[in-house]
């Protein structure tokens, strides 16, 4: 079922899969189309290696970028000088950020004068290459995964680098070379001896003086000389300007340099609630001079400019295919995202190519950039390429249906602040805590609530488009599907609806009838240009809407399974055309690590049942460390490698990018378009960081679909007030629904409380 890419630690060593990409990339780029300063593809530079995942500078993050990225790719070497004089690649000039050097020797921390200021710590001048024998690298983003660092990766020198990771090519970046002259060690004599061994192809500073001290003994046609920027206010210590102003005059630059490196704020400057500003003009500029632009601090795993929708790649996209210009090469610790960028998504043409899968399927709209279920989420999606517009249906107290996330007026409007707070009540059918319910507004008074967008990863500090926060305004089924069928893109549209048996005992509200209603006055009972989806997790609403509808039946297992029993999915055959499950039940995680895969889809496509997932967000906290926190690269794992039929997703905009991307029209896929092997990342953790076993997750059985009929509408059991109902058995007859939901419910809480 799984694409053949090997467990990483083969993938390391595997020159196929590098020989696979050149054919693929020199398949999917035309020079024509860049507007880089010689009409080339950018270059992508890998700092340290593949350093978003595996440490820096490690011989496996070198090694997995070659089985990640374009042929091409540039290895970056931050060099620093031990005692006797030799290059190491390493993050840092100080060893105990990236090390375990404070282990091996405890108390030789020393303190220095490092550009005018005291720093302490264990300084590579200090430790001569015998001595660094005994110390290994490890992860210095303490934010990223730390599992390889008990891995024992050597410090690696420059010639290890370029002769013995066969680099296809090298970059070093000189920083500190007056720190070490200063000590009696010369960088520019090293760079020199270096270059008399190996090929260099770029080499960076962000000191003038050294730069014009190599300029005359280096080959231009070999070794491009660049000048890397710092930020503007920072003072270059061999002119005593700052880089700011330094940056008004490239004619200078050029002097010494032919191209220069730059943080991408440079070129696309952000405000202080960070969102992005107009681009500058510093790359039509160094053009103009004949300087090619390199731009740095590109990574997956900080918070983007929300412009960006937490999709790395469409950032890759705004520095390499905004119609205005191309920079000639991008920095950066996770090189699969540009490789793909450059080679699969740049210059999509309008018309290009779309897939026929995955289907892609709206999660309240495009709730990751505006509130969930609003005019502004849904009109976003449809802009996006959703496929299937999606309406969690809800019922007012006076019968009209609309769409909404949450059945608790809590989790999605502000109405806890507002006059309506004296609504609220305990229905243990739903959850255990105080919630106000749809059910106890009027339409009119719910239209009068204000949305709340929905912060997911609250928790990590990730929030979701802040300005538009409370934007938009709540429809009602009828104008949702107005709106739907009315746009010739969409296929189709999926209607949720849950507590319909809660509704009918206990308020007296069908909400089966009301959508049925809506369906016909809207005239889509009787058509086929728009399918008509009806998704529940209660098989007794679908076999409802079976008898009374032709519309096609959704079956959502809420349930994390491992596997399914036939017979569980000859009952569900009988009332579902299809089944909605979970990433876990695909693939399962421990710990943010794949353990493997499971055989759900596959059983779900013997009976016939195709087979979409959720959920797919962007944020990269929301996806497993396999997955080098790109959505893209999930995404594509659970299209190409589960051949999963269809991705539900807050964000329909990465997922409808990804069906048009060329490089699943090529005869072979490049290596950085082929699914993630489940559980490879697992092998390159040593076996003392490996995280605890779980329990394998349970099978779908005959007894956790099985339910009685549904209920007929009756007279409300409930009135408005603090009124607490006694517990009762859930009425579909699975008590895991109610606990489930109390947990959504406690975490949404606070993060609403947290936005007011």
């Amino acid at each position: 079922m799984w694409s053949s890419l090997t467990p990483i630690v083969v993938l390391l060593a595997s020159l196929l899969l590098h020989l696979v990409a050149l054919v693929s990339a020199d398949q999917g780029s035309t020079t024509s189309q860049w507007q880089t300063l010689k009409g080339k593809p950018p270059l992508v530079i890998a700092r340290g290696g593949f350093s978003g995942l595996l440490p820096g500078s490690s011989s496996d993050a070198y090694k997995f970028t070659l089985s990640t990225s374009v042929p091409d790719v540039l290895f970056w070497c931050d060099v620093q000088l031990t005692r006797e004089g030799a290059g190491i690649c390493f993050p840092d000039l100080l060893l105990n950020n990236n090390s375990n050097v404070d282990i091996i020797y405890p108390k030789k921390d020393k303190t220095y004068i490092v550009n005018g200021v005291h720093a302490g710590g264990w300084f590579t001048i200090d430790y001569t290459l015998k001595d660094l024998a005994n110390v290994s690298i490890t992860q210095g983003v303490f934010s990223r995964a730390n599992r390889f660092d008990d891995n024992m990766y050597p410090i690696l020198t420059v010639e290890d680098v370029a002769i013995n990771l066969t680099a296809p090519g090298l970059w070093l970046n000189i920083e500190n070379s007056i720190f070490f002259s200063q000590h009696n060690l010369s960088m520019r004599n090293f760079v020199l001896s270096v270059m008399r061994k190996v090929v260099v192809n770029y080499i960076s500073s962000p000191e003038v003086a050294f730069l014009n001290s190599i300029k005359g003994v280096v080959n231009p046609r070999t070794t491009k000389l660049v000048f890397r920027f710092l930020q503007e206010t920072e003072i270059e210590p061999s002119t005593n300007q700052t880089y700011g102003s330094l940056l008004k005059n490239l004619t200078f630059i050029k002097t010494f340099a032919s191209g220069i490196l730059v943080p991408k704020t440079y070129i696309w400057p952000v405000t202080n609630d960070n969102y992005l500003e107009p681009h500058t003009s510093l790359v039509l500029d160094a053009h103009e001079a004949e300087l090619t632009v390199f731009v740095s601090d590109l990574v997956n795993d900080a918070p983007l400019p929300y412009n960006y929708s937490y999709d790395p790649l469409a950032e890759y996209l705004s520095f390499i295919d905004n119609g205005n210009f191309t920079v000639d090469g991008v920095l950066s610790d996770f090189p699969i995202t540009p490789s793909a960028a450059i080679d699969c998504f740049a210059h999509l043409r309008q018309n290009a190519s779309v897939q026929d899968k995955p289907l892609v399927i709206s999660k309240n709209g495009a709730s990751g950039d505006y509130p969930d279920c609003t005019d502004l989420a849904y009109m976003k999606a449809l802009e996006d390429g959703v496929d299937v517009l999606d309406c969690p249906v809800q019922m007012s107290k006076d019968g009209i249906p609309f769409c909404s996330s949450s059945i608790n007026l809590i989790h999605t409007t502000t109405v806890a602040q507002t006059s309506f707070q004296n609504f609220t009540m305990v229905v243990p059918e739903i959850q255990a805590d105080n919630g106000i319910y749809t059910f106890s507004l009027t339409w009119d008074q719910t239209k009068t609530l204000k949305p709340s967008i929905s912060n997911p990863q609250h928790g990590y500090k990730l929030y979701r488009n802040p300005r538009f926060k409370s934007a938009g305004t709540f429809m009602r089924l009828s104008e949702f599907f107005t709106l739907a069928k009315n746009r010739s893109s969409v296929s189709g549209v999926l209607i949720s609806v849950e507590y319909a048996a809660y509704l009918a005992e206990k308020q007296g509200l069908s909400v089966t009838d009301a959508v049925i209603n809506e369906l016909n006055k809207a005239g889509l009972d009787n058509q086929t240009a728009l399918d008509i989806m009806i998704q529940s997790t209660n098989s007794s609403v679908l076999m409802k809407f079976k008898e009374k509808s032709k519309c096609k039946l959704v079956y959502k297992i809420e349930e994390v399974i491992g596997d399914a029993l036939n017979t569980t999915l000859q009952d569900i055959k009988k009332f579902a055309n299809s089944v909605v499950i979970n990433k876990a039940s695909v693939l399962p995680v421990n710990n943010e690590y794949i353990t493997g895969a499971t055989n759900v889809v596959t059983k779900l496509h013997a009976f016939d049942l195709p087979v979409y997932v959720e959920l797919f967000s962007n944020e990269y906290v929301s996806q497993a460390w396999d997955f080098f926190s790109d959505p893209t690269v999930e995404i594509n794992s659970f299209v190409s490698g589960a051949k999963v039929d269809g991705v539900i997703t807050d964000f329909p905009k990465t997922a409808a990018r990804y069906k048009r991307n060329r490089c699943l029209l090529y005869k072979e896929r490049p290596s950085y378009m082929k699914p993630v092997p489940p559980g490879a990342l697992l092998t390159v953790v040593s076996p003392l960081q490996l995280p605890p076993a779980e329990a394998p997750n349970p099978v779908l059985t005959e007894s956790d679909v099985i339910e009685p009929p549904l209920p007929s509408a009756l007279a409300p059991g409930i009135t408005n007030g603090s009124t607490v109902v006694p517990p009762q058995p859930p009425p579909n007859g699975q008590p895991k629904i109610a606990a489930c939901f109390f947990l959504s419910n406690l975490a949404l809480l606070v993060a609403t409380l947290l936005l007011l």
